[in-house]
């Protein structure tokens, strides 16, 4: 019997991988045209502009703390099954 070692994400992990990916589609907007979307939402530099700047850095930290414990959760010793 195959054991599933597939972990589900929860729903935090979800919401930050969707701020993550949409932090990085602003990056490569700036790099390649000069065009910050949340800049032009928002406005340059404002309270909102900077607020979802440190929500998106937060996403990105949190995954890399989740990514570190899933990581550990696949190196950890299995119980031996057997058939």
């Amino acid at each position: 019997m195959a054991v599933d070692t597939h972990r589900k994400l929860s729903g935090i992990t979800w919401v930050a991988i969707a701020l993550v990916v949409i932090g990085a589609i602003n990056w490569g907007l700036v790099g390649l045209f000069g065009f910050d979307v949340v800049a032009a939402i928002f406005g340059a530099g404002s309270a909102l502009s900077r607020i979802v700047y440190v929500v998106v850095a937060l996403a990105g930290l949190y995954l890399i703390v989740d990514t570190a414990r899933l990581r550990e959760e696949h190196r950890a010793p299995r119980a031996a099954t057997v058939p």
